[in-house]
């Protein structure tokens, strides 16, 4: 996914800090290809590979979506997330970056592949032990996620699905869904009601990473600036733009995850 699908986990303690030359120069924090992304090499391509924000963000949906439930399975919940880890968090990522390395990580190409494989395959497997449990009526969440990350993240069919409806629908409105039918095998309003809210979340992300993409990854230069009524003229740079674009996407992605959390502890406390 391209923004990958995260209430926001804390960054860890990085070792790319900008200088006080480059900050000067107007490069270091912009240049990365996303706020939470490390520097380039190592183990520290796969924590950006991961885009651990947005995966927390997409996953709190599964949560939300179980919690739902009339009676909730800790075991199915786990399951559920784990599945959907294994095809977001890895295997949606890995391919995306496959599709013209937009993160700009030096992860190979078959390691990318393997991971979007393996991934999938792990995902396909949970979802059969849960079909066990609660039957068939899983069976159709478990074909659409499998089509909704090839199809969105390799931008199959014209890129048809890869839009901001797209992705709305399927990392916003599905997990919340896919996660109520593997605890009960059945729909109900309540979790298509929430649905929409995720629908509604998530493309509101989408308004916001879009243009912050764009500033981080495509943008060479920003100049400009704003003059107020009183007379005062702000700068406006990169930096200025981004600002308010990144810091609502935090906030954000720490609500939802607080918000997934705070409805675990409720009904499962």
């Amino acid at each position: 996914m391209a923004d990958g699908l995260a209430a926001s986990q804390p960054e860890p303690p990085r070792s790319d800090a900008v200088s006080a030359d480059e900050a000067q120069a107007g490069v270091g924090a912009a240049a990365r290809p996303a706020y939470y992304a490390a520097r380039s090499g190592g183990w520290r391509d796969w924590w950006t590979l991961l885009h651990p924000p947005y995966t927390a963000w997409h996953l709190s949906y599964v949560v939300i979506g179980a919690a739902l439930a009339p009676q909730v399975n800790l075991t199915s919940l786990l399951a559920t997330l784990i599945a959907f880890f294994l095809a977001v968090g890895l295997s949606a990522h890995a391919l995306d970056e496959l599709n013209g390395r937009p993160l700009q990580t030096r992860i190979p190409a078959p390691a990318l592949v393997a991971v979007t494989v393996a991934g999938l395959a792990g995902a396909v497997a949970l979802g059969a032990v849960g079909v066990a449990r609660v039957g068939w009526a899983l069976v159709p969440f478990m074909i659409v996620g499998v089509l909704l990350v090839a199809a969105y993240n390799a931008e199959l069919f014209g890129g048809i699905i890869h839009t901001d409806l797209g992705f709305a629908a399927a990392w916003g409105a599905f997990p919340v869904l896919t996660a109520y039918a593997a605890q009960t095998g059945k729909l109900a309003l309540a979790p298509v009601i929430a649905a929409g809210a995720a629908l509604a979340m998530s493309a509101a992300q989408r308004r916001l990473s879009t243009p912050a993409r764009t500033l981080r990854r495509r943008s060479v230069q920003v100049e400009g600036s704003m003059t107020l009524a009183d007379g005062q003229v702000t700068a406006l740079d990169q930096q200025a733009l981004l600002a308010p674009l990144e810091g609502a996407l935090r906030a954000m992605s720490w609500g939802l995850v607080l918000l997934a959390a705070s409805l675990a502890v409720a009904r499962l406390g």
